[in-house]
């Protein structure tokens, strides 16, 4: 950009040097309440500050404390913070501010490999586990947390505690439930409580609407309506199974499938990748269930008279309950057992792409003149570049803005479009 390209110049002329300047203040980790980590400093008229031996260390707050509601407690507890200075012997005072919490909070991942270790902050354990696959947190955490996080982390690292640079490989902040646009409190009096939601619907369904409502990083919404939009899917989805039910369906032949079923099946494994790549890298699981959802529309329209469909209605019903097992994993593992699926359908293999059925006898492609959309037309999918042409050049509506023109150039975009350049 403009400002890389300023920096460079000055530099090529010795007229500056690129610099960072960090706009960080002191850290202020005490505070003056009974609740944090005690600081493990002794004071002491003669010796000045020392800290507490490594031999005496925890440092454990006293539990016979009074809360009155102002300062710290142990303030007022000498048995606490009257000790012995452990430089000259005499008479010290104990530190009583405690340390911010995020002293704690800052680095809990990486202690959580290291529980059982009693003799240091971590062992190797931590660094075997670290950094962290998955980190999950609210947007609120967004700042202060992850910003002390990684702070921390480096340190460990400076100090050959762990090995890696960062503390998360990756990162989801999802965001908050509003309510007519602002965030729910009890003081605004727009809460509402999902137990009694679930009373009514089922927790399925608050689960349902809760991940399909809004991309997880986004702000969603409450809806009561969307509520009942989710409780009314999940009953299509347990009316399809029990119509799938009322006949025995037939090994799926794929050999036997025609043009229709050759599209249900191609669709239902279109859905599997869909939904693998929505839950795994995108993790956009409003956009999974929405592929779900049209899955299910288009086995709804299946003649069931037909025992092939009732087989690939089997197929596409099996792959639907697995995909949304972890969403909604109540009616899942029912309607799986109904299916006669082996086991519990939360320790079921995931499913997986069958590329043959992937494969297409035709494809649909946009044919443009000049950059702008003139017809539409089906192509066998093996057909190449001169072939497409050819067809392209045929279509009524584009050879009629062909007329009295020069072709100049064809560019095809394979499955995608053709656009012929003409003056």
């Amino acid at each position: 950009g403009a400002f890389n390209a300023i920096a460079d110049r000055l530099e090529a002329q010795g007229k500056g040097e690129r610099t960072t300047n960090y706009r960080l203040r002191d850290w202020g980790v005490s505070r003056q309440r009974y609740w944090g980590a005690p600081i493990p400093i002794i004071n002491c008229a003669s010796c000045g500050t020392v800290a507490v031996p490594a031999q005496d260390l925890p440092v454990i707050l006293p539990t016979d404390v009074a809360f009155e509601g102002v300062g710290s407690p142990i303030k007022k507890m000498p048995g606490f913070y009257q000790t012995t200075c452990p430089g000259c012997g005499g008479p010290a005072t104990r530190e009583t501010d405690t340390f911010d919490t995020f002293m704690e909070s800052s680095w809990y991942y990486a202690r959580y490999a290291s529980a059982r270790n009693d003799n240091a902050m971590l062992d190797a354990e931590a660094d075997y586990w670290a950094p962290v696959d998955q980190y999950v947190g609210g947007i609120e955490h967004a700042i202060l947390h992850l910003l002390y996080a990684r702070f921390f982390h480096k340190l460990m690292r400076d100090e050959g505690l762990v090995y890696s640079d960062e503390p998360f490989t990756r990162l989801l902040t999802q965001g908050m439930v509003l309510k007519d646009g602002s965030k729910m409190s009890k003081s605004k009096g727009n809460t509402v409580d999902p137990q009694s939601l679930i009373d009514s619907y089922g927790a399925d369904t608050v689960r349902l609407f809760s991940m399909f409502a809004a991309p997880p990083e986004q702000s969603l919404e409450w809806s009561d309506s969307g509520v009942e939009g989710a409780n009314r899917f999940l009953k299509r989805l347990w009316k399809l199974v029990a119509r799938r039910l009322e006949s025995a369906a037939p090994p799926l032949d794929t050999a036997t499938l025609d043009d229709q079923q050759k599209a249900l099946r191609r669709k239902t494994h279109e859905t599997i990748a869909k939904v693998s790549d929505d839950f795994g890298r995108r993790q956009t699981f409003n956009t999974a269930i929405a592929a779900v959802m049209e899955l299910c529309n288009e086995v709804g329209k299946l003649d069931e008279a037909n025992p092939q469909n009732r087989a690939l209605a089997d197929e596409a019903l099996r792959v639907v309950v697995l995909m949304l097992c972890p969403i909604v994993p109540h009616i899942s593992h029912h309607l799986w057992q109904l299916l006669g699926g082996a086991g519990d359908v939360i320790n079921a293999p995931w499913p997986t792409v069958d590329e043959t059925a992937l494969e297409r006898d035709s494809i649909d492609l946009v044919v443009q003149v000049n950059g702008k959309v003139r017809a539409r037309m089906s192509v066998a999918a093996g057909a190449d570049k001169a072939a497409v042409e050819a067809l392209a050049v045929q279509q009524p509506n584009v050879a009629r803005f062909l007329e009295d023109v020069t072709v100049r150039k064809v560019i095809v975009v394979p499955g995608k479009l053709v656009n012929i350049v003409a003056n």
